[in-house]
């Protein structure tokens, strides 16, 4: 069966080139080679093995398969260049960090202790009179220069006359006038300690003050011992070490 269309489609090839409006040919219209309706491909001659051209072929309508040629070889397309790699970008330089400045070396500081002694408060008072502040101006602006203060203690003593419980809250009186002035003057009431202790610590040379003196003479005689005393404990820098002298070259003996 396959036999007898195959020549039936010869002969309907040889028709076709000899009557283009036949319709095979009609079917291949916009076809430069009569194509099998059945199996899609293109006819050849059984006897010549040439491809069967339909009235509408041209030169320009040849395939590689019937007409190699008249095929024009394609260039092989240029092969694509490879993409160009994206420069890597240079790595980014961690910031320099600024250099830490120097911490500034602190001054060496020496441990003081500077004391004063308020004397002759008024026999049976607790308050000062302008004298004594100003004696204890005159040492907190002077003893007192460059100091970083850590701690001042206050004692209130009075004079052995009168009873021991008396002399002990007269004491403590004058240890907080005594408080209470440095405070105005800007001292930390924090770093102050105070205490009384009436006639127990008696300046030693009051030891020749007799009873049996008149009750005048011998008040003037205990004044001494009707005092504050303060003691402040603190810093202060470290004085420069002085400079040593340079050594003078010998001298050469003369010759």
């Amino acid at each position: 069966m396959q036999a007898i269309n195959r020549r039936a489609l010869i002969g309907l090839v040889v028709a076709a080139a000899l009557m283009p409006g036949a319709a095979l040919a009609a079917d291949s219209k916009n076809q430069g080679y009569l194509v099998d309706a059945i199996t899609g491909n293109v006819v050849t001659s059984s006897t010549t093995g040439l491809c069967v051209r339909t009235s509408d072929w041209t030169p320009a309508r040849a395939v590689a398969q019937c007409d190699p040629d008249l095929v024009k070889k394609v260039a092989a397309a240029p092969a694509a260049k490879p993409e160009a790699k994206p420069k890597a970008k240079p790595e980014a330089k961690p910031e320099a960090k600024p250099e830490a400045k120097p911490k500034p070396k602190k001054p060496a500081m020496v441990n003081v202790e500077l004391k004063l002694s308020v004397q002759n408060f008024d026999f049976d008072k607790s308050t000062m009179r302008d004298d004594q502040r100003a004696e204890i101006d005159e040492w907190m602006t002077k003893a007192w220069k460059g100091v970083t203060l850590g701690a001042l203690i206050i004692t209130g003593h009075t004079d052995r006359l009168g009873s021991a419980a008396y002399n002990k809250k007269l004491s403590e009186a004058r240890a907080v006038t005594v408080k209470d002035y440095v405070v105005s003057k800007g001292v930390d009431q924090k770093l102050i300690f105070w205490e009384g202790k009436g006639f127990a610590n008696p300046v030693p040379v009051t030891k020749f003050c007799d009873n049996k003196m008149n009750r005048k003479q011998l008040i003037e005689c205990l004044a001494p011992n009707r005092r504050v005393d303060i003691e402040a404990v603190g810093q202060k820098p470290a004085p420069k070490p002085k400079p040593k002298p340079e050594a003078k070259p010998e001298a050469k003996p003369k010759s």
